[in-house]
């Protein structure tokens, strides 16, 4: 049996990569094996490292940090690397949230990985999921999408090829961007039930849930709110090809004023299942009325 009465040590960490989670808002959000982890790695990669501090600071903890991220990745990348091959533990955190999700972390893993050296996840809080689960949308299969591009062509672009994805959908968005991605989420994708979930675990913590078009119409007048936002929306309906040719002719009008013929007949297709070629054609016939009625 052990005598005294003092605390049992814990052991060291063991050389390698630890991946771990960190609060999205609320400073609480953090696992005791997380803080554990952070207290004993010998480096704390991170993508800013007064964020990290105040982190640790809140919880008591004080850590070498040294800066991961997009801008210094290439180099800093073979530093981490050759710590762990000496010996050491190096832990990667994100600003918020679980490491990987829109970061470089994944080539420090793939290359840690490569080298031999072991790679542990520590998980925890996650935007993406959160938003799901407050979301009241079908959680049983999900695509992350992560952030559309910011131009509008090519965002359109990108929507029509998620658009037949049998899955509910999962983007992060500027609040800045919030109307405009809306916008075009609704008429690529149809109104689909969707939601946005906005300043989560936070103290103005926000989901405001509808169609694609009510959405976007709200965010419109109302201007950006504050913080980030997740966007998650429904899986497209279940194909049908008993679509009322009124239907058809409504959807690619909607579809055609932002987008291109060959996006607009891509994402309608993929919604009402009709064959593509039946799609082109009635689009075609559609923009010649157009075309004629005004000459």
């Amino acid at each position: 049996m052990r005598s005294g009465s003092g605390p049992v040590p814990t052991p060291a960490l063991a050389p390698g990569l630890y991946l771990i989670a960190t609060p999205i808002g609320n400073l609480a959000d953090i696992t005791l094996r997380a803080l554990d982890h952070l207290s004993k790695a010998d480096v704390v990669a991170c993508e800013d490292t007064r964020v990290t501090r105040r982190l640790l600071s809140a919880h008591g903890l004080r850590a070498r940090l040294t800066a991961y991220h997009e801008h210094n990745a290439e180099r800093a990348r073979p530093r981490l690397i050759e710590r762990m091959k000496c010996g050491e533990a190096v832990a990667l955190v994100a600003d918020a949230g679980t490491p990987l999700i829109s970061d470089p972390g994944y080539k420090l893993v793939e290359e840690t990985a490569a080298a031999g050296l072991p790679v542990t996840a520590v998980p925890g809080p996650s935007a993406a999921l959160a938003a799901l689960l407050v979301s009241g949308l079908p959680s049983d299969r999900f695509l992350f999408a992560g952030f559309l591009p910011g131009k509008a062509a090519a965002r359109r672009q990108a929507l029509a090829e998620l658009a037949p994805v049998p899955a509910t959908l999962i983007f992060f968005e500027s609040t800045r961007r919030l109307a405009a991605t809306l916008a075009d989420m609704s008429a690529t994708l149809g109104p689909r039930p969707a939601a946005v979930a906005r300043e989560l675990t936070k103290l103005h913590e926000e989901t405001r849930r509808g169609t694609l078009d009510v959405l976007a119409a709200h965010y419109q007048a109302a201007g950006p709110p504050r913080g980030e936002a997740v966007i998650v929306i429904g899986p497209p309906a279940e194909k049908t090809a008993a679509v009322d040719g009124d239907d058809l002719d409504a959807r690619l009008r909607t579809a055609l004023t932002t987008n291109s013929l060959r996006d607009a007949v891509a994402a309608v297709a993929a919604v009402t299942g009709l064959p593509r070629q039946r799609v082109y054609a009635r689009a075609l016939e559609l923009q010649k009325a157009h075309t004629d009625s005004d000459a």
